[in-house]
């Protein structure tokens, strides 16, 4: 835990925060890190935001919504993860322990990291999880934020324009509602003719279908 909070720049005055934000449910429902997964979101989601708002004073608010999207969703917070070295420190099971690539690791380490954020928030008030933030996510701007469509919006194109107009639209199926009322988890199918379909994971049925819409993009290796 040390080497961890070295890497996180924070050393927490109650470890068990540091210890709920790192166990996931399916390891222990009781003591999970979903309750702070909700808070880190929010906690995530206001710091991009105040920092969009002020590195992009000229933009309308429509494109600084598509910057935030890109950096809160799951993806860049999985991405956060790996560059702190999250997996071996989370409590998982020994089916998810012996998951060491694929998208369930990413969901899971992306879930893990807000809730961290949400840890760092309530140990050392909203300078510990800026800071943080800050530190992480503000090198990746320019990169994430390159492309401005989401990924509903990207595979809508894609899939319209391969010649079926309308008929080529992505169908999505909500597949499951799982967790307490306070902390959903929504499954959601997306269906594209041709293709495979994709399943994506959120706390809100537009996250579930973002992450689905990403994942069917990347499966048909649509950049």
């Amino acid at each position: 835990m040390t080497t961890l909070e070295d890497r996180l720049g924070h050393r927490f005055n109650d470890p068990g925060l540091l210890r709920r934000a790192l166990t996931h449910a399916s390891a222990d429902s009781r003591e999970s890190n979903e309750r702070l997964e909700f808070l880190g979101d929010r906690v995530l989601g206001l710091v991009i935001a105040e920092r969009l708002h002020v590195l992009y004073p000229d933009e309308p608010e429509g494109m600084l919504t598509r910057r935030l999207h890109a950096l809160v969703r799951w993806e860049t917070c999985a991405r956060v993860g790996e560059l702190v070295d999250l997996w071996p420190q989370l409590v998982l099971t020994k089916s998810e322990l012996a998951n060491q690539g694929g998208r369930a690791r990413g969901t899971i380490l992306g879930s893990a990291v807000e809730a961290l954020i949400a840890a760092l928030y309530l140990d050392g008030g909203m300078d510990a999880a800026r800071a943080f933030i800050e530190r992480h996510w503000l090198p990746l701007l320019d990169e994430i934020a390159t492309d401005q469509r989401d990924a509903k919006t990207r595979l809508q194109e894609w899939s319209q324009g391969r010649g079926r107009g309308e008929s080529g639209a992505p169908v999505y199926s909500l597949i499951a509602r799982e967790g307490p009322d306070h902390a959903p988890r929504f499954v959601i199918e997306v269906r594209v003719a041709g293709h495979e379909p994709a399943r994506g994971e959120g706390a809100s049925k537009r996250e579930a279908e973002q992450a689905a819409a990403a994942a069917l993009l990347a499966e048909a290796g649509v950049t």
